[in-house]
């Protein structure tokens, strides 16, 4: 590691951590591999995945994976879902902090991040915020139409609306 601005102590405590092994994973490695544990599971029971989330809430980390199914998903494939992950989590061992893992539907407004998500739930309302401002607005409210060439259009009540999927900091139905 070449770090251009550090102290002493903290290279050295860096370069003993490496040694040992002791770096944890970053929050965004964490949830790749999650996801890919938990994909195998999901898709063989004709699950979706939806989400998958590593996040720190008072003192506890939680990594929440979120699965859907046509007509709902229930708590007997949650529980299914979690003692497979759970196995598969134990084995590999890839997270350093102890975490509650949580698995649940996505709730009555589902997040929606995927091109999939948008096209599967065309015609429904959705909320969409954006990272920066589009004609001084970062909310908009409106049937979601399409979703083309990463590309979301809605129609809100002001008329339609297209965004680029890279502007989309967060969507959820509504």
């Amino acid at each position: 590691f070449i770090w251009p601005i550090c102290s002493r102590e903290y290279c050295a405590s860096l370069i003993v951590c490496v040694e040992r092994g002791e770096i944890n994973m970053k929050r965004t490695e964490i949830v790749a591999r999650a996801e890919e544990l938990a994909a195998p599971i999901i898709d063989e029971n004709d699950f979706e995945l939806v989400d998958v989330e590593y996040v720190k809430e008072g003192a506890n980390w939680y990594l929440r994976v979120y699965a859907d199914k046509e007509g709902g998903i229930t708590i007997d494939d949650c529980v299914l879902i979690s003692r497979a992950l759970e196995q598969k989590l134990d084995e590999e061992d890839f997270i350093k902090d102890p975490y509650i893992l949580e698995v649940s539907s996505p709730g009555l407004e589902s997040p929606l991040k995927r091109q999939q998500d948008f096209q599967r739930y065309a015609g429904r309302e959705i909320l969409v915020k954006l990272y920066a401002p589009y004609d001084g607005v970062k909310e908009f409210q409106g049937i979601l139409k399409t979703m083309e060439d990463a590309v979301l259009i809605i129609e809100t009540v002001d008329g339609e609306r297209s965004f680029p999927l890279d502007s989309i900091a967060k969507a959820h139905l509504v």
